[in-house]
């Protein structure tokens, strides 16, 4: 990829995943995270919450399975406490007292919403929460199976299931991956090798997670964003994770964390991509660039018009040194 490209590709991505963070301009009105055991979505879950803290967007948290409130939320709905027509009534007239505010919901886990036997109208129950000010935040676990017990023997058994409903209703779909893993794949592929399955994907009797899951260092985010026009954008980014201490003041709570793309980091990118990253001259056979020998004899040369200033020469008149290889002719030399 040529360097001018490879640039604008970078700058205009890490402003798009800065925008999404920061929730500005509604540029994202559902945002669908897909964790699993091997990498929790925690970690992005907080950096949304605490940007929105800092951009001043108020936080209604819809518990499905967090206990306690988390840091930087303004209301904390316990779903799991409640029934689903309490808490939805209770949110909605919260949302209507704040319809002129700038709102997320984050919902911790669908796993409840799609597990019940009318889940096909999850898609209507999501959508009556977003407005022009409010945004929609929802963690879907991949690695909890759709229960079919629960399923009634009049539903029609070709409907999609919950994930396929939500993949088409979100705008931006986030998929968090541990960096070791990630890394791990890479040096399977880089040597032509079949990349390495981790956590219940390897199939072995009890196993849930591999080594590197979860990793406290950072987490790697696989975004898929949709616009307006149609058009979607896919990009890799690595998010660092950040520990801040409990606290309105001296906590670096107004620090942004620094994402960046995943090609950019030091344990991912290669020395190729370095080379390609370097803006070079023109593609040629030959060399452009000039010598220390050839500079320095390019500066000793005195051009006429110098040579005329100073005073010096013969009115600026351009003197040529016939040398033993040049051909003397009496009608062109004679000027």
């Amino acid at each position: 990829m040529p360097p001018t490209t490879s640039q604008h590709r970078r700058t205009h991505n890490l402003l798009l995943i800065n925008k999404l963070l920061d929730q500005r301009d509604a540029t994202s009105p559902f945002t669908l995270v897909l964790d699993s055991l091997e990498q929790s979505a925690r970690p992005l879950i907080a950096e949304y919450v605490r940007r929105a803290k800092i951009t001043g967007v108020h936080v209604f948290f819809v518990s499905s399975e967090t206990l306690s409130k988390p840091l930087n939320v303004d209301v904390f709905v316990e779903a799991w406490n409640q029934t689903l027509q309490s808490w939805e009534k209770s949110l909605q007239n919260e949302l209507r007292r704040l319809q002129r505010r700038r709102c997320l919901i984050v919902f911790d886990s669908l796993y409840q919403l799609c597990a019940t036997p009318d889940s096909n109208n999850l898609p209507a129950l999501l959508s009556s929460f977003i407005g022009p000010t409010t945004s929609l935040l929802a963690v879907y676990h991949t690695d909890i199976g759709r229960p079919s017990a629960r399923t009634p023997l009049h539903q029609n058994v070709y409907a999609p299931s919950p994930l396929t409903l939500l993949r088409y209703l979100a705008t931006t779909v986030c998929t968090v991956h541990s960096l070791h893993h990630v890394l791990e794949r890479k040096t399977a592929r880089d040597r032509s090798h079949i990349e390495p399955s981790f956590g219940l994907a390897e199939g072995k009797e009890g196993v849930l997670q591999s080594l590197g899951a979860n990793g406290s260092e950072g987490v790697v985010l696989e975004m898929e964003h949709r616009r307006k026009s149609g058009r979607g954008i896919r990009e890799w980014y690595y998010m660092p994770v950040v520990t801040y201490r409990d606290g309105p003041e001296g906590s670096g709570a107004k620090d942004r964390t620094a994402v960046m793309l995943l090609d950019d980091h030091p344990l991912y990118r290669t020395p190729e991509h370095d080379r390609a990253a370097e803006p070079s001259e023109a593609d040629g056979t030959f060399e452009l660039g000039l010598t220390a020998k050839q500079r320095q004899d390019r500066d000793g040369v005195v051009l006429p018009y110098f040579d005329a200033q100073t005073g010096g020469g013969e009115g600026g008149r351009i003197l040529y040194d016939m040398g033993s290889e040049d051909d003397f002719d009496e009608e062109e030399d004679e000027i």
